[in-house]
């Protein structure tokens, strides 16, 4: 392992794809989610998918006032915390094309509706499955503020955000064919600044980002062509925004330069 010189705020996980273990540090400690819970919730749909109870190309009804995890109450989103606004302005989406947005746009409402149709159940079992520890859980919807003042939330580690990519690249958390469409929309991905930018260019890189005000992650599924494919997962808390972006962007520069 290499002394990265980070605070404890800052989380490293790099791992081959046949499982060895480049890089851990501080890959217990809990941060906020963010939209990292996006990645179980659209494999939450596509396993369904798999077991023929639920449809992808069926359409959804856009609405943006949902139940609370709070028995009983109900929140509405707000247009201008989302990254995705063609959604908000369609009267329905098709449930595979809102799983897509929810992942390379990074859509909160895209999210909120694939997450009505699959319910958190579904998402607990992804978590279960990929090998996730207790540290990481999906409490609530995305702005669920009955839910966020009743002490529920979304938490992820480092290390299981790992898991949940290992088991998209070994194809063993939903069907191969369903394994292989999420890692291809993530490499679709629209924001790319944090650990696409500190890789070669050319890269294949599938990555799923996360932000809100002091915390921003970026876990990547990387396929070189000189090297073994590896995931890497670099979560942020506590530190300012263009900071975190940097310092991410750098840090996967600096393993790909030390790490083998």
């Amino acid at each position: 392992m290499i002394d990265l010189g980070v605070g404890p705020l800052v989380s490293v996980w790099l791992a081959d794809l046949d499982g060895t273990v480049r890089q851990a540090q501080n890959v217990n400690h809990q941060h906020y989610a963010a939209s990292l819970v996006k990645l179980p919730i659209a494999l939450a749909a596509y396993r369904m998918h798999d077991r023929g109870e639920l449809d992808l190309d069926a359409v959804v009804p856009v609405h943006p006032d949902f139940a609370s995890a709070v028995e009983g109450e109900r929140f509405e989103m707000h247009e201008a915390y989302d990254q995705d606004p063609e959604t908000w302005a369609a009267d329905t989406v098709p449930l595979r094309e809102l799983v897509a947005r929810s992942l390379a746009r990074s859509g909160n409402l895209a999210a909120n509706l694939v997450l009505e149709q699959v319910g958190p159940a579904e998402v607990a079992a992804v978590l279960a499955d990929a090998g996730c520890s207790p540290m990481t859980e999906v409490g609530r919807a995305i702005e669920d503020a009955p839910a966020e003042e009743a002490g529920l939330t979304n938490l992820m580690t480092a290390h299981d955000a790992g898991r949940l990519l290992a088991g998209i690249a070994e194809r063993t958390l939903a069907s191969a064919a369903a394994c292989q469409e999420v890692e291809q929309v993530l490499t679709r991905q629209r924001h790319r600044d944090g650990i696409p930018l500190g890789l070669p260019e050319g890269t294949a890189v599938a990555n799923k980002t996360g932000w809100v005000d002091g915390v921003r992650h970026d876990i990547a599924l990387v396929r070189p062509d000189d090297r073994p494919g590896f995931v890497l997962a670099i979560l942020t808390s506590g530190l300012d925004d263009d900071e975190a972006e940097w310092r991410i962007s750098e840090l996967a520069r600096f393993l790909w330069q030390s790490a083998w």
